[in-house]
């Protein structure tokens, strides 16, 4: 049960809830490949380049081109989400809190999507077969953190060693960071002049896009093992997240509880690296 509901008293707070200073649900969602699955486990399916062969003569026998095919395991995991909220609460409230809960528990599950998007791009991706080969990032796809936080010359080389895995430029980049390396952004001058970016940056302190990247703030990113921020540079199709199923809510009544009411969310995602060559991670000092 919510011991903390009282503080929602009418004699003693006023008449309306209100939620503390949070990131309100996922930012990243929009920022990956997503695919609707059935089961526990997902493989997203990867084909590799393949080179043309030149006909030297005529009436020549047809080549045949062994198209490399690859695939990447994700596997799914459950998450739940549950609170209670007593009659004697609600009697003594001047407003039903169930939508409010409903709420704080939908934020608390884009926390947990985002969470598992980050691990996915920082951590260990499993592919092969049956999805039993531990894969890494290669090293060639991190960028030192040179004793300093993030730089112009850290986001070149970002641009740079996704330009040289011939990505595809059309589509969509991110660069996700925590609010000290927008900070560091926001000290460059040729980061925020109007003469190299846009405008926002100066007018209302906020970095949007620059060099191609579209920027997302985060406050969850984690720490390298050498305490080094992982800042991570993308592609959209880098990452794939699987929604087993969607954030689903139930505000319904216990009787084992004295009837008081549940609010209870649920959602079952998983989520994995799908291209190496489409993912940089920036090591930052704080």
């Amino acid at each position: 049960m919510s011991v903390q509901i009282t503080t929602a008293f009418v004699e003693q707070y006023k008449s309306n809830v209100f939620h503390l200073a949070q990131q309100k649900g996922s930012r990243l969602r929009d920022a990956v490949r997503t695919e609707t699955i059935t089961g526990k486990s997902h493989f997203f399916e990867r084909i590799g380049a393949v080179a043309a062969a030149k006909r030297t003569s005529r009436h020549a026998d047809t080549p045949r081109m062994d198209t490399p095919h690859s695939r990447r395991k994700v596997t799914m995991d459950d998450y739940d989400w549950a609170d209670l909220i007593d009659q004697e609460d609600k009697v003594r409230m001047l407003i039903s809190p169930t939508s409010e809960y409903a709420q704080a528990g939908a934020f608390a599950m884009g926390r947990s999507m985002d969470d598992a998007i980050i691990e996915a791009a920082t951590g260990n991706a499993f592919g092969g077969v049956a999805g039993g080969t531990t894969i890494a990032l290669p090293a060639g796809q991190k960028v030192a953190h040179g004793s300093a936080g993030l730089t112009l010359e850290k986001l070149i080389t970002a641009k740079e060693i996704l330009d040289a895995n011939d990505v595809d430029p059309d589509e969509p980049r991110y660069m996700i960071a925590t609010s000290k390396q927008m900070s560091n952004l926001l000290n460059i001058e040729k980061v925020t002049s109007s003469d190299y970016a846009s405008i926002k940056a100066l007018v209302q302190g906020q970095i949007d896009t620059y060099l191609g990247f579209n920027f997302i703030r985060t406050e969850r990113l984690g720490l390298d093992g050498n305490g080094n921020r992982q800042v991570l540079a993308f592609c959209k199709s880098a990452i794939g997240l699987a929604v087993g199923s969607d954030i689903a809510t139930k505000i319904s009544e216990r009787a084992d509880k004295n009837y008081a009411t549940q609010v209870f969310l649920s959602m079952t995602i998983g989520a994995t690296r799908v291209e190496d060559e489409k993912m940089v991670e920036v090591a930052c000092q704080e």
